[in-house]
């Protein structure tokens, strides 16, 4: 058991200081999977709770933003990448610009977590994180939670004004 401690934190002490709040933590093996829908929708939900306590409008869900942000979670977990460079090298404007959406305004990333709730923690403790969530001036969110192989998930938060 102490080895297995020991090597976690071996491994959590390699990660770069920005990624400190995308730590993956690993599921209990008997722990239910939740849909990807459910996910997207209660990161929506969970995001405009999150405006509202500080002092922003909610944002719409659109759903070119939610294809933009499911290609990038799909390369994510098939690539096992993790970055918000897409397939071919694409950015996050250019997906969204894609996918018929006229003006991104930021990108969210994360990968591990089991639950709505713990990626918008996640994400509210990282400073540009936070920025993206909170940029009151974003009218609109797309949330891509997508299952890996292996189980993981990946996901992407696209938002436009």
């Amino acid at each position: 058991m102490r080895t297995k401690i020991s090597k976690r934190l071996a491994l959590i002490a390699t990660i770069p200081a920005t990624l400190l709040g995308l730590v993956m933590v690993a599921a209990p093996a008997n722990a239910a999977v939740v849909s990807e829908a459910k996910l997207q929708g209660d990161i929506a939900y969970l995001t405009n709770k999150q405006r509202q306590l500080n002092g922003c409008k909610a944002v719409h869900v659109d759903a070119r933003l939610t294809a933009a942000a499911r290609v990038q979670s799909t390369y994510m977990a098939r690539s096992g990448s993790f970055s918000h460079v897409g397939s071919g090298g694409s950015t996050f404007t250019a997906r969204v610009k894609a996918a018929h959406y006229p003006r991104p305004a930021g990108e969210n990333i994360a990968y591990g977590f089991r639950t709505g709730v713990d990626v918008v923690k996640a994400w509210m403790a990282s400073p540009p994180h936070r920025a993206n969530l909170l940029n009151c001036k974003a009218t609109t969110v797309g949330v891509g939670a997508v299952y890996s192989a292996s189980g993981n998930l990946y996901y992407t938060q696209e938002f436009g004004y």
